[in-house]
């Protein structure tokens, strides 16, 4: 990923991991931005994004399957920790471990536009479904 996907990208300033939907005790996508920000030296911010649990009795988001369940199961469900404490706007790496509708990306990303230290925002896969 350090050679081949961020070249692509444009000046990184910040890896922002997406929030685990089920809760362990080593996130596989905050190593996988651990790592990467030890290779890189580019900052890992694993709470600038939090997720609210989903309502008591609601299916799980690996279980609904259409655009239009995921985007209305995750209404309202991410925050924003104001968490840098820089001056200026960084260009973020969004870095999930599964890409499947859309959703979850868009959701974040909608979140951190709103954020005045965040420029532009990049977004990285491992895997597809």
């Amino acid at each position: 990923m350090q050679t081949t996907l961020l070249p692509l990208f444009g000046n990184i300033g910040l890896i922002v991991p997406m929030p685990a939907s089920t809760v362990r005790p080593k996130q596989p996508v905050n190593e996988l931005a651990y790592a990467l920000g030890r290779l890189t030296r580019i900052p890992v911010f694993d709470n600038m994004v939090t997720k609210a649990p989903a309502p008591p009795g609601s299916v799980p988001l690996k279980d609904i399957h259409t655009r239009a369940e995921k985007d209305a199961a995750l209404a309202g469900r991410f925050r924003i920790n104001q968490c840098i404490t820089s001056e200026g706007r960084w260009n973020a790496l969004i870095l999930d471990d599964l890409f499947d509708t859309g959703a979850t990306m868009d959701a974040v990303c909608r979140m951190l536009r709103t954020y005045g230290n965040i420029q532009n925002i990049y977004a990285a896969a491992i895997t597809c479904k």
